[in-house]
Protein backbone atom coordinates (compact mmCIF):
# COMPACT_ATOMS: atom_id res chain seq x y z
CA UNK A 1 0.00 0.00 0.00
CA UNK A 2 1.37 3.04 -0.91
CA UNK A 3 0.41 5.91 1.46
CA UNK A 4 0.17 9.15 0.78
CA UNK A 5 -0.09 11.00 3.86
CA UNK A 6 3.59 12.95 4.62
CA UNK A 7 4.60 10.75 8.03
CA UNK A 8 7.48 10.96 9.94
CA UNK A 9 8.88 10.35 13.89
CA UNK A 10 10.63 12.84 16.11
CA UNK A 11 13.16 12.27 18.36
CA UNK A 12 10.81 11.55 21.30
CA UNK A 13 9.25 8.75 19.29
CA UNK A 14 6.22 10.42 18.48
CA UNK A 15 4.51 10.22 15.33
CA UNK A 16 3.84 13.46 13.50
CA UNK A 17 1.57 13.98 10.09
CA UNK A 18 0.53 16.51 7.82
CA UNK A 19 -3.29 16.35 7.79
CA UNK A 20 -5.67 19.05 5.85
CA UNK A 21 -2.41 21.51 5.91
CA UNK A 22 -1.22 21.26 9.93
CA UNK A 23 0.81 18.96 11.68
CA UNK A 24 -1.17 16.46 13.50
CA UNK A 25 0.18 14.15 16.90
CA UNK A 26 -1.03 11.04 16.21
CA UNK A 27 0.47 9.03 19.28
CA UNK A 28 3.28 6.87 20.18
CA UNK A 29 2.84 3.01 20.96
CA UNK A 30 -0.73 3.48 19.87
CA UNK A 31 0.10 3.88 15.70
CA UNK A 32 -0.52 0.28 14.00
CA UNK A 33 3.33 -0.14 12.49
CA UNK A 34 3.24 -0.80 9.89
CA UNK A 35 0.01 1.32 8.79
CA UNK A 36 -2.25 -0.62 6.43
CA UNK A 37 -5.67 0.19 4.51
CA UNK A 38 -8.17 0.22 7.26
CA UNK A 39 -6.00 0.66 10.12
CA UNK A 40 -7.62 2.79 12.93
CA UNK A 41 -6.43 4.08 16.39
CA UNK A 42 -7.03 6.98 19.17
CA UNK A 43 -3.69 8.35 20.73
CA UNK A 44 -3.90 9.58 24.30
CA UNK A 45 -5.25 12.78 23.52
CA UNK A 46 -8.37 11.18 22.07
CA UNK A 47 -8.00 12.23 18.52
CA UNK A 48 -8.98 9.73 16.11
CA UNK A 49 -7.20 8.41 13.24
CA UNK A 50 -8.08 5.65 10.48
CA UNK A 51 -6.41 5.18 7.53
CA UNK A 52 -8.62 4.89 4.10
CA UNK A 53 -7.52 5.15 0.30
CA UNK A 54 -3.74 5.55 1.91
CA UNK A 55 -4.26 8.66 3.42
CA UNK A 56 -4.42 8.98 7.15
CA UNK A 57 -7.86 11.12 7.83
CA UNK A 58 -8.69 12.88 11.48
CA UNK A 59 -12.28 11.51 12.49
CA UNK A 60 -12.30 13.99 15.24
CA UNK A 61 -12.09 13.82 18.69
CA UNK A 62 -13.50 11.26 21.59
CA UNK A 63 -13.10 10.75 25.33
CA UNK A 64 -9.18 9.43 25.55
CA UNK A 65 -8.57 5.98 26.74
CA UNK A 66 -7.86 4.99 30.36
CA UNK A 67 -4.86 4.46 31.29
CA UNK A 68 -4.54 1.57 33.48
CA UNK A 69 -1.53 0.68 35.34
Amino acid sequence: MELKTKLWMNGNLEWIAWINDQECFLGRREVPAPLSEGDAWINEMGDSYKVESGEIKHLGRVAPPEKHW
